[in-house]
């Protein structure tokens, strides 16, 4: 077998009683790593360590890793222009978190013999937010219900750390009030006038 040092240094080929021994000398494990080169290949290494720092690099990798959520806003075609203005900022917080939103408009009785005013309403909150997203899927009648889908313009990962950036100056800028000296207050004699 071909065998690799401790510090990544080639030894050479050596049978496996001889690679067994230097593994007992450096008091490491042999590990395999290229079973079907040949002559298989091993290394004198802490298993028990290489282990722990894979597993520690898996674990950082999930923790910058973005999933991607799909958040969803429901009007009726009949909506207050107050309660739009709410629906729209939360479509808005959703867009700037780097989520995607599916808009959902519900038809009741009447209301499903006029699909054109959902239609306008999905149009109209669309141009309201496309600085922040883009129509990702175009509005569709499923049943009573007219469907569409906004896409963010920054990725997850992208407003993840914009959240991060603005949370530390937050901190930052809390710790700078709480540092500074409030003024002193005059001594009781200079305010009495004596």
């Amino acid at each position: 077998m071909r065998l690799v040092g401790p510090s990544g240094e080639q030894v050479g080929i050596v049978p496996l009683a001889k690679a067994l021994e230097l593994a007992q000398e450096y008091d490491l494990d042999l590990v395999e790593v290229a079973a079907n080169a040949r002559p298989p290949v091993c290394k004198l290494m802490d298993y028990g360590k290489f282990k722990y720092e894979s597993a520690m690099k898996a674990r950082e990798a999930r923790k910058n890793q973005a999933h991607t959520v799909i958040k969803e806003m429901k009007l009726r075609p009949k909506i207050d222009p107050h309660d739009y203005d709410t629906k729209k900022g939360h479509v808005v917080r959703f867009l700037k978190q780097g989520d995607k939103v599916k808009i959902t408009i519900m038809f009741r009785g009447r209301e499903q013999s006029r699909p054109e005013l959902g239609f306008r309403l999905l149009q109209r909150l669309a141009s309201d937010v496309e600085d922040l997203g883009f129509i990702e899927s175009n509005p569709k009648q499923d049943g009573r219900n007219m469907i569409m889908v906004l896409g963010p313009h920054k990725k997850k990962t992208e407003a993840m750390a914009e959240a991060r950036e603005a949370q530390a100056a937050r901190k930052a800028e809390a710790k700078g009030h709480q540092t500074e000296a409030p003024a002193e207050a005059p001594a009781e004699d200079e305010v009495s006038g004596e």
